[in-house]
């Protein structure tokens, strides 16, 4: 996978997620995404559909996934968030 991830774009599909989800025990769910922070805000989750991506320190990122189509629809899921 190429070095496509906008960390400024997952960051604002994370607000609009925060803004209208519905509360989960962890964070919010919105559009079959939940979200939600560590204690300090430092690091952001973002999980739906067999895929989990996490927003740390200095925008790194990380993206775990068992097929490359689920990673692929969850991705288009966040950038249609983010807009």
């Amino acid at each position: 996978m190429k070095n496509e991830l906008d960390p400024n774009k997952v960051l604002k599909a994370y607000d609009t997620i925060m803004s209208n989800g519905t509360a989960t025990e962890l964070g919010k769910i919105y559009e079959g995404v939940e979200a939600y922070s560590d204690y300090d805000g430092y690091n952001v989750y973002m999980r739906g559909n067999g895929v989990e991506l996490s927003i740390g320190f200095h925008n790194t990122y990380h993206l775990e996934y068992d097929q490359e189509h689920l990673r692929d629809s969850f991705l288009r899921k966040v950038a249609m968030l983010a807009k």
